[in-house]
């Protein structure tokens, strides 16, 4: 009879220490989970891609007004259109990025420029898909694809499925609507960071 109760408390005992074992194990496999999750998460929040490191602005009406041309306020403000062939960076061929007229916010870089035929500025892409926001035009009887600013809401152009590889898009712009910055003026003038992408460039 107590060989029997021996033998009960024996067991009892073992199955509540496997139960706790198991305890232990799934209480450290989640902690486990639950660390790697914070470690995706931070490294994600390290990584990601920032488009810019500066502060850009809209200046206010009366500011734009004294510091754009007319030409650069109809188009920029007015959703304007320039001439074609007679405008300042249709056939630029510097190695630099084009910024906002309005804010300084950084839109394309030379790498991504080609000569579309068209007499305006064309690219195949953004310095970064976050510095365009589109629109639909439906102006001239026609539907386009407009494009601003994501930041001062500038007028810029309109981008066609009709460009070169590898995205295929052409992305025509206004010369009036950038300011261009050569290379070897980045840094100075702050953009710095976009050197790198005329790294094998030279």
């Amino acid at each position: 009879m107590k060989s029997n109760k021996l033998t009960i408390v024996v067991g009892a005992a073992a199955l509540a220490g496997a139960t706790l074992l198991a305890l232990d194990i799934a209480a450290d496999n989640a902690q486990d989970k639950g660390q790697q999750m914070k470690d995706v998460s931070a490294n994600t929040a390290t990584t990601a891609p920032t488009p810019w490191a500066g502060t850009y602005n809209k200046p206010s009406d009366k500011e734009l007004q004294a510091k754009l041309t007319p030409l650069q306020y109809q188009v920029t403000q007015n959703e304007g259109t320039e001439r074609s062939f007679n405008n300042e960076y249709w056939d630029n061929k510097q190695a630099g990025i084009y910024v906002d007229i309005v804010s300084g916010e950084p839109l394309f870089s030379s790498v991504d420029k080609f000569k579309s035929g068209t007499g305006w500025p064309s690219f195949t892409q953004p310095i970064s898909p976050a510095v365009i926001a589109e629109h639909i035009d439906t102006k001239f009887f026609m539907k386009r694809t407009e494009l601003k600013s994501s930041i001062a809401g500038s007028h810029l152009g309109h981008v066609f499925d009709d460009g070169p590889d590898p995205t295929g898009l052409r992305y025509c712009i206004n010369s009036a609507s950038l300011r261009f910055v050569p290379v070897e003026d980045l840094e100075k003038e702050g953009y710095g960071e976009y050197l790198s992408l005329f790294e094998n460039q030279q």
